[in-house]
C-alpha cells in the first residue's frame, strides 16, 4: 500500500510533501475503529496476563495454550521489528520528499543498529549493577541461564524453586568435601559441576539453615531486572502502536488499512501479552503485568484519537513527518529486534534446559508455533 501510494505521486509528478492535509472521509468509521481496535488490542494482551493469574482460569485452561501463546508472541514481536517497523523506516528516510542527503546513506539501518547496541549496553549495565549487589549478598548468579538464573524478563526458561533446590542439594554433597578447607581459609570457594561459582560454606549453611524463607536468586530473576526487561519491550512496542494509529487517522486506504489493522493490533497484544504474562515478580509488582497490557491496549486508539484531531494539518507524507515517524520507527525495529532474537528466541530455546533435554516433538510445537506467528505478521506486512 505504501510503495502504491507513493507511486501514483511519482506518475503525478507531484509530490505529496505539504505540512497539511490528511483524508478527511470516512470519519464515522474512523471514530469507530478507536473502539474497535481498542477491544482488540485489550483482548490479545489481557487475556494471557489476567488468564495466567485466575486460579479459575490457570486450572481449567491447559499449560499448553499458554505456551502456544508465549511461542507465536516471540514470532510476532520478531517479525514486527523487520517487516512493521524497518521497512517503513527505510522507506520514510528515503522518501523523495526528504533532502538528498538522507538518500546517501541507510540512516534507518544505522539508526536500527544504533539502537540494538543502546539496549544491549543498557542491560548489561543493569545486570552487572545487580550482579554486584547479589554477590554482596552471597547469593549465586549464572550470566548465561543454565543454573540459578533464568533470565526472566520476558518469561522464565525453567522452574526458579527446583533450580534452587538443585543448587542446595549440589551443595550439600559437597560441603563435607569442603567444610575442613573453609576452616582454614576463608576464600575457599564451592564449584559446582555446572561450573558456578557458590557463596562460602557457612553461607550455604545458613541458607540451607532457612531454606524454606530463602532460595538463591540471580540476577536474571530480580524484580529490577524484569521491570527493566517490561520496559524495554513496551517501549518499543508503544512507539510503533501510537505512529499506525497516527497513519489509520490520516490514510486514504482506511478501510483496507483498518481490516489488517484489527488483527495486526491483536496478535501483537497477544505476544506482548504473552510475555508479560510469564514474568515472575513479587506480589506487590503484580500490577506492573497488567500495567503493560492496558498501556499496549491504549495506545493505537490514542494515536488514532490524536491524528483524527489534527488531520486537518498533518499530513504522513511531509518531510517532517517522514523523518520524525521514520527515526522513531528504526529506533523501534533495534529495540524489538534485540529483544526478540536475545531475550526472547535465545533463552526460550539455546538457555532453556527443558528445550535443551526435552523431547523433539516439543520443540518442533515450540518453533511452529514460533514460526506461525512470524509468518502471519509478515503476510498482514503486504498491506500495513
Amino acid at each position: 500500500m505504501r510503495h502504491h501510494v507513493r507511486l501514483l505521486a511519482r506518475d503525478d509528478d507531484e509530490l505529496n510533501c505539504g505540512s497539511g492535509g490528511g483524508d478527511r472521509s470516512d470519519t464515522g468509521l474512523r471514530i469507530a475503529s478507536i473502539f474497535i481496535i481498542l477491544v482488540g488490542s485489550l483482548a490479545g494482551a489481557l487475556f494471557p496476563v489476567l488468564a495466567r493469574r485466575s486460579k479459575y482460569l490457570s486450572k481449567h485452561i491447559p499449560q499448553r495454550v499458554f505456551d502456544t501463546a508465549k511461542y507465536f508472541g516471540s514470532g510476532v514481536i520478531i517479525a514486527t521489528s523487520l517487516i512493521h517497523l524497518l521497512d517503513p523506516a527505510i522507506e520514510e528516510l528515503s522518501s523523495p520528499c526528504l533532502a538528498p542527503a538522507w538518500q546517501d546513506y541507510p540512516y534507518a539501518i544505522a539508526i536500527c543498529l544504533c539502537s540494538i547496541f543502546l539496549i544491549f549496553i543498557v542491560e548489561l549495565v543493569a545486570f552487572r549493577w545487580g550482579t554486584a549487589r547479589l554477590e554482596r549478598l552471597g547469593l549465586a548468579h549464572d550470566a548465561h541461564g543454565h543454573g540459578l538464573a533464568s533470565h526472566a524478563a520476558h518469561g522464565p526458561e525453567t522452574d526458579q524453586l527446583a533450580q534452587a533446590n538443585a543448587a542446595l542439594s549440589r551443595n550439600d554433597n559437597d560441603s563435607s568435601l569442603h567444610r575442613e578447607k573453609s576452616r582454614d581459609s576463608t576464600n575457599s570457594h564451592e564449584h559446582g559441576h555446572a561450573g558456578q561459582t557458590f557463596p562460602h560454606a557457612h553461607s550455604d549453611v545458613e541458607a540451607r539453615g532457612h531454606g524454606h524463607h530463602h532460595h538463591p536468586h540471580a540476577v536474571g530473576d530480580s524484580p529490577a531486572a524484569q521491570v527493566i526487561g517490561i520496559a524495554i519491550l513496551e517501549f518499543g512496542v508503544l512507539l510503533h502502536s501510537i505512529l499506525i494509529g497516527l497513519t489509520l487517522a490520516v490514510n486514504e486506504e482506511f478501510k483496507v488499512l483498518f481490516i489488517v489493522l484489527v488483527f495486526h493490533q491483536t496478535f501483537e497484544g497477544l505476544g506482548v501479552g504473552s510475555r508479560l504474562a510469564f514474568v515472575r515478580l513479587p506480589e506487590k509488582y503484580n500490577y506492573i503485568p497488567v500495567l503493560g497490557a492496558v498501556l499496549f491496549g491504549i495506545t493505537t486508539p490514542l494515536g488514532i484519537a490524536v491524528g483524527l484531531g489534527v488531520r486537518e494539518t498533518y499530513n504522513p507524507e511531509s518531510t517532517t513527518a517522514s523523518i520524525v515517524s521514520g527515526i522513531l520507527d528504526a529506533f523501534s525495529s533495534g529495540i524489538l529486534l534485540y529483544t526478540g532474537l536475545v531475550e526472547l528466541m535465545a533463552h526460550e530455546f539455546l538457555f532453556n534446559s527443558d528445550m535443551l533435554h526435552g523431547s523433539n516433538s516439543k520443540l518442533a510445537y515450540a518453533i511452529g508455533c514460533m514460526i506461525l506467528g512470524a509468518g502471519l505478521m509478515a503476510v498482514l506486512g503486504r498491506w500495513a
